[in-house]
């Protein structure tokens, strides 16, 4: 097996396909995290929003309605599924940036899963901090962004973190509409050696990428408790 591994690394053609996979994967899994992270903060603002207008008696909210109607369909579908939806749709006139169809696709569902994220680490801060700052003068908007979100940006992180990493593993999916990402590439090797020994490879390329994150979040953990720490 190793023999097998090593005789692929050498080879230089599949060497600079592996490579250009893993950065093609890392591009893709940047692009969607950024947008995921904007598309989940506009939502968790318009999911813990009491912005709307009565009618009859009954209070609508309409930008909380968006919310809840965006994360049940991206939560309940499989992301692959939107992937060629919008493959298929938005971008179905469009030729030569599938890379930027990956990143939109993902972007989308990681979006409603950053929603919740956020939302929950907003709600994990005492209540009683947002009764402090109003009593300090401050109005509902200074107390949430001087007082609120720099104590929820502790629980909010750590989590944002692991998204990512899970992001990484599903970015394998953009396979299926023609982009030559890290895990692609390993299937195009094996179509063409009839060898399964690039998967292995693909697998240790894919395990350093997360390791590498999870050392990072385990610092930025510690970085964190330390914070905890000192202001106590």
């Amino acid at each position: 097996m190793l023999e097998q591994m090593l005789r692929v690394i050498s080879d230089d053609h599949w060497r600079e396909m592996l490579f250009g996979g893993m950065l093609l994967t890392i591009q893709i899994s940047l692009g969607a995290v950024i947008l995921g992270l904007v598309i989940g903060s506009v939502m968790a603002a318009f999911n813990m929003t009491d912005i709307g207008f009565t009618i009859k008696g009954r209070k609508i909210r309409p930008l909380k309605a968006i919310a809840f109607v965006y994360l049940g369909v991206i939560r309940g579908t499989p992301a692959v599924t939107q992937l060629i939806i919008i493959s298929n749709t938005i971008f179905a006139a469009v030729r030569g940036i599938s890379v930027w169809v990956g990143i939109v696709a993902l972007g989308i569902n990681s979006g409603a899963y950053v929603a919740e994220i956020i939302r929950a680490g907003i709600m994990s801060v005492d209540k009683g901090q947002m009764e402090a700052g109003l009593s300090l003068g401050l109005n509902k908007r200074q107390t949430m962004s001087f007082i609120v979100m720099p104590q929820a940006v502790k629980n909010i992180l750590p989590t944002f973190i692991n998204e990512f990493i899970v992001l990484i593993k599903e970015t394998a999916i953009v396979g299926f509409i023609g982009i030559q990402d890290l895990n692609r590439v390993g299937w195009l090797i094996i179509a063409r050696t009839f060898d399964v020994t690039p998967m292995f490879i693909t697998a240790i390329m894919y395990l350093v990428l997360i390791s590498v994150l999870t050392m990072f979040l385990s610092f930025v953990e510690k970085m964190l408790r330390k914070s905890d720490r000192r202001s106590e």
